[in-house]
């Protein structure tokens, strides 16, 4: 390994922007630099427990709130290489790491130094005149404390710190397992009948894979890029089956990394972490620092779309049986013939078609539209910088500057294709937050998109489905709830509120890709060059309740089977497929239908905590997302300025500062209901 002194990670990064030295890192550089970060924040811990001084807000919690720069730093950059631009060498430091995290953070909320000081001014905050913001710093720290097991003492102390260093463990390893099924899986269509229905851009999709393998001809991976579309064109039923089944095997398929005894090894330890801090179940644990609040209020809501949905998907299955008997097609209808019916039935009800949609949806000019609707909602702009030194060259950066004033407000990069070193799905992360109170001088945050898109090939553009549009819009309205933040204290900002909060900017972004304005504008055929016409748009918002008892049906399934199994109070050696299977019949999942995400490569539970009892939250969010877009069309205008400030100020910028039930008030003056969400699914 290199020394200290030549390790980049511990030099100042002096990069623009303070960007991370991707260039100069290696794997190794990580480990070492990672550890003596550890050691320094641990010693600004020690520190602040040492103060002579009474226990006050700033010399207390202020000071923790900056203190751990260095390792914030490092751990944000190397996760999101993970993440995004993986390899064997970082996949090895990983391993290695994620018990030494897991221990570093026990150590630090179990300091009880730390404790006793923040216990102190949490006790006395009533007294102290502090700020709106700074009195919840001291109830979100105070209770983190908690929940992370400073209260506990002795035996219980030593079990809680050895349970979450082994979570941590199994979390990176069913991650990686999933991965590497992912990266490994492909299959090779080698004949003109193997690419039979296949329109161009899946097919110059299955060659961009091919080539990314380094191997001839046409290829389907894993993403879903890539398979949806198979499944939705290929008519070759027989290669549909194989696509679907690997697909749905991903964390089982091979036997020597099967995800199944981790995923209950986890499940075995979240419940006994819970019993730990005195709840009943994880469930119980996890929803007591959520919105919901019960896992009774997220049953209820769940259970109310449940049986709606399933009434849709019988009718929805009808239409497809009759569309395939009138064609000739096979019968029964299988998982896997779907979204093959699904497309033609869409074709001949409303007239669409992706391969007629697609080229439409330039995902250039995709970019463009969701950086105007940014501008004309919140009055900022997107510049692109060339020659940043960043990690991959598929990644681009753009400044965002306030569109009045020229301030510099984050640094935007956009990471959009599928690649092997990639983990699949879409998502949004910070290489750094924006703050306040940020010791370095950088207040500025730099938020990073990530999508999974079928790159076309060299000097064509890259077209995407109307539901890639909808990703693409999601993830940022993540973003931009990450840019737009404005609060001073680190722990409160951005992306850093109640998980079931977290999905209402993402959700309610989707609508604006809908908008005729936003289309009519940017939606420009590739090969013409003319604009979506406006009876094509009408023909898009038509289908919008079209298949929604399938989405609904194979999205609340996960949800509901995520909390029963999180609901367990004692799941002892738990077998996770009879457990999965046990779980279906006993919901009526509709076999056709099926779960989303499978339990062995679920990876909102099992990568991670964050979404463990808690994949609701999309639905939760939905159903503040419809309430709240409806607060822009009641005025008649879907980009109304004064309804997008109060959105800015009470959701995107407030972070955390305010508790979301409040700050969801203060933006719409009263709290959401579920009806808005329904309407917007066709399931009233």
């Amino acid at each position: 390994m290199d020394g200290m002194n030549n390790n980049p990670l511990l030099k100042p990064w002096e990069s623009p922007h303070g960007l991370p030295p991707f260039a100069d890192t290696k794997a190794s550089h990580f480990e070492d630099a990672m550890k003596k970060a550890m050691v320094d924040h641990l010693a600004e811990i020690d520190r602040i427990a040492a103060n002579p001084d009474p226990a006050d807000f700033e010399n207390t919690l202020a000071a923790f709130d900056r203190s751990g720069d260095l390792l914030g730093r490092v751990a944000r950059m190397f996760f999101n290489l993970c993440s995004s631009e993986t390899n064997p060498e970082l996949q090895a430091v990983e391993r290695a790491l994620a018990p030494q995290l897991a221990a570093h953070e026990n150590a630090m909320y179990m300091h009880e130094g730390l404790f006793t000081r923040v216990r102190h001014v949490h006790e006395s905050r009533a007294d102290l005149g502090l700020s709106d913001e700074q009195l919840r710093l001291v109830e979100r720290v105070y209770l983190q404390f908690v929940r992370s097991g400073a209260e506990l003492t002795g035996e219980k102390r030593d079990r809680f710190a050895a349970i979450t260093e082994e979570l941590a463990s199994l979390y990176t390893s069913f991650s990686q397992a999933v991965l590497a099924d992912e990266a490994e899986w492909g299959l090779r269509l080698e004949s003109e009948d193997d690419l039979a229905g296949l329109p161009d851009f899946v097919r110059e999709a299955a060659d961009e894979v091919a080539r990314s393998r380094d191997a001839d001809g046409y290829m389907i991976s894993l993403s879903p890029s890539v398979v949806d579309p198979f499944l939705t064109y290929s008519t070759r039923r027989d290669l549909r089956e194989r696509v679907w089944r690997a697909f749905k095997a991903r964390g089982e398929a091979n036997s020597e990394r099967d995800t199944k005894p981790m995923a209950s090894r986890i499940v075995a330890l979240r419940a006994e972490l819970a019993a730990l801090l005195g709840a009943d179940s994880f469930a119980t644990f996890a929803l007591e620092d959520r919105m919901a609040k019960t896992p009774a209020s997220v049953m209820q809501l769940l259970e109310q779309v449940w049986e709606r949905a399933k009434q849709r998907v019988a009718e929805e299955q009808k239409l497809l049986e009759a569309e395939a008997t009138a064609s000739g097609g096979d019968l029964p209808l299988e998982p896997w013939d779907w979204e093959f019916w699904t497309d033609r039935v869409r074709t001949r009800t409303y007239q669409l078609d992706d391969a007629e949609l697609k080229p439409y949806f330039q995902l250039e000019r995709m970019l463009a539209a969701m950086f105007d609707c940014a501008n004309r909602l919140y009055g900022i702009q997107f510049e692109e910088v060339h020659g940043l030194p960043l990690y991959h060259p598929d990644v681009r950066a753009f400044e965002v500057k306030d569109a009045s004033t020229g301030t510099l407000v984050g640094l935007f990069l956009s990471d959009n294709f599928a690649r092997p070193s990639k983990r699949g799905g879409a998502w949004m992360s910070v290489y750094r937050t924006q703050s306040g109170n940020r010791p370095d001088g950088y207040g500025y945050p730099i938020v990073v998109n990530n999508n999974n898109f079928a790159k076309a090939p060299a000097g064509k553009p890259t077209l995407l489905s109307f539901d890639n549009v909808r990703t693409l819009f999601h993830e940022f309205g993540h973003a931009l709830h990450g840019l737009l933040s404005n609060v001073t204290y680190e722990t409160l900002a951005g992306t850093n509120v109640l998980r079931d909060f977290v999905e209402l900017p993402s959700q309610i972004h989707e609508n604006w890709a809908l908008e005729p304005e936003t289309l009519r504008t940017h939606a420009i055929h590739a090969t013409t060059g003319e604009a979506i016409p406006d009876e094509l748009i009408e023909r898009i918002r038509a289908n919008s309740t079209f298949n929604q008892g399938y989405m609904t049906t194979s999205y609340t399934s996960c949800a509901l089977i995520d909390m029963k199994l999180h609901q367990i109070a004692d799941p002892g050696e738990l077998d996770i497929a009879s457990f999965e299977a046990r779980a279906c019949e006993e919901l009526g999942v509709p076999a056709v239908v099926g779960m989303r995400h499978r339990l062995p490569h679920f990876l909102h539970l099992f990568s991670g905590d964050g979404y463990a009892a808690g994949y609701y939250v999309y639905m939760w969010a939905e159903v503040l997302e419809a309430d709240a877009f409806e607060a822009f069309t009641e005025t008649g205008n879907p980009f109304n300025a004064e309804i997008a400030a109060k959105f800015r100020t009470h959701v995107l910028s407030a972070g955390d500062s305010v508790d979301p039930a409040e700050a969801y008030r203060e933006f719409r003056g009263h709290d959401a209901k579920p009806d808005a969400m329904m309407r917007k699914r066709g399931l009233l």
